[in-house]
């Protein structure tokens, strides 16, 4: 294997001063020499990339902040994740959507059909709502206990169809094995006739802000054959945050 170039060195250590602000940090993270990091990270602070403290440490400077800014301004998610809604389509032949919160709704932003002969009742920019669909419990797993008894007092979880969770006691049941299995199912509990599973997004910031779902009529799969799609659904997700720029910890 052939030696790092110097764009190589220095992409390391500007990557590296993003996760650590010491220097024996970044020598660590990179293994590269103290001399090579020390030269690479002097020209990086004069050319404003990397800033250091009064107490030596390290961070983002204002040339590598503007940068973000300016990326994260022109993200469009939809976008991000129609490659690998593409791939999802491909692998499970059902129709798979990105969903992105809203307040106490979400948004479908992004929607690709398998090759079924019927089509779905979503449409691109059509808001719903969280606590009946797998998207919307996706994101709801993620919230605190004070954040999500506060959404349940203003929504107050109304019926959809039978299967709507409209309790706080039956929603929190659901959402705890959300959170253990690490994906959701809605199971007819939004639209008669329809099974899903979702998982959740994350942005760089590690926000939860959307979640992809893949969709099936219940006539064709048990909500049994739908969880078996998780694994799918979840690399889809894990893809497009890591897209986003998110880094799992």
């Amino acid at each position: 294997m052939s030696s790092p170039s110097a764009i190589d060195k220095t992409l390391m250590v500007l990557d590296a001063v993003l996760e650590h602000s010491r220097f024996t940090d970044v020598v660590n993270a990179t293994g590269l020499a103290k001399s090579t990091v020390h030269r690479i990270m002097a020209s990086l602070v004069e050319h404003e990339f990397v800033a250091q403290a009064d107490d030596g440490s390290y961070h983002p400077g204002p040339k590598a902040l503007r940068l973000a800014g300016h990326a994260l301004t022109n993200v469009d998610l939809a976008t991000v994740a129609r490659p690998v809604l593409a791939d999802l389509v491909a692998q499970t032949r059902c129709t798979v959507h990105v969903g992105l919160l809203n307040g106490d709704e979400a948004i479908y932003v992004a929607r690709l059909d398998g090759p079924k002969p019927y089509r779905m009742p979503s449409r691109v920019g059509k808001a719903f709502w969280l606590h009946c669909t797998g998207i919307g419990k996706a994101l709801l797993a993620e919230k605190d206990d004070e954040a999500l008894d506060a959404h349940i007092t203003r929504t107050g979880l109304p019926a959809r169809t039978p299967l709507t969770h409209t309790t706080a006691t039956g929603l929190k049941a659901d959402l705890a094995q959300v959170r253990a299995r690490g994906y959701a199912l809605d199971d007819e509990e939004n639209e008669p006739g329809i099974r899903c599973v979702a998982a959740v997004i994350h942005d760089h910031t590690a926000l939860a802000i959307a979640a992809v779902s893949i969709s099936t009529l219940s006539l064709e799969q048990s909500i049994a054959q739908v969880a078996l799609m998780a694994p799918a659904a979840t690399e889809a997700a894990r893809k497009i945050s890591a897209a986003l720029g998110y880094r799992e910890p």
